[in-house]
C-alpha cells in the first residue's frame, strides 16, 4: 500500500495539509460527479475501503461521503495522471453526489450568459443536513 501512496503527488498545500485533486466520475455514465481534495490518510483509507474518504479543507478533517446522507460512492477503478497530483476515481454512485441534492454537484449549465440548473434534485438537503454542510 505504501508504494501506491508514495506514486501520487500531494502538491497541493492548503488548510495544513498536503492535498492531490480527486475527480470523481460515475463508472457507466462517465458524468463527472464532483470534484474534491485528498490527503494521504484519506486516499489510504478510500484504497482500503472502496469508499470514497477526502480531506475537507473548510471542516479540516476526513469524511467518507455518504456518512451522513446514505449517498455512498464505491469504487470501482482509480487512475493516476502524469504528474501524479490528481486521480480520477470510477465509482457506482447510491444515490445523489452533490450535498445540494443533485446527482452531479455540476448540475449548472451555462446557456445564454445564465447558468440554469439541469435536472432534479433526488433529496432536500435540509433534511437530510439540517443546518450542517
Amino acid at each position: 500500500m505504501e508504494e501506491l501512496l508514495d506514486r501520487v503527488n500531494f502538491r497541493i498545500k492548503l488548510a495544513g495539509e498536503e492535498l492531490a485533486i480527486a475527480v470523481v466520475q460515475d463508472y457507466r455514465t462517465q458524468e463527472v460527479l464532483m470534484v474534491a481534495f485528498m490527503n494521504r490518510e484519506a486516499l489510504a483509507k478510500t484504497l482500503a475501503t472502496r469508499k470514497m474518504t477526502y480531506y475537507s479543507t473548510s471542516r479540516r478533517k476526513l469524511w467518507v461521503k455518504g456518512e451522513t446522507s446514505g449517498n455512498f460512492q464505491v469504487v470501482k477503478e482509480v487512475r493516476l495522471d502524469c504528474d501524479g497530483d490528481a486521480l480520477l476515481f470510477k465509482v457506482e454512485q447510491r444515490g445523489a453526489a452533490c450535498h445540494e441534492g443533485y446527482y452531479s454537484c455540476f448540475h449548472r449549465v451555462l446557456r445564454e450568459g445564465e447558468w440554469v440548473t439541469q435536472g432534479e434534485r433526488m433529496f432536500d438537503p435540509e433534511k437530510v443536513y439540517g443546518g450542517r454542510r
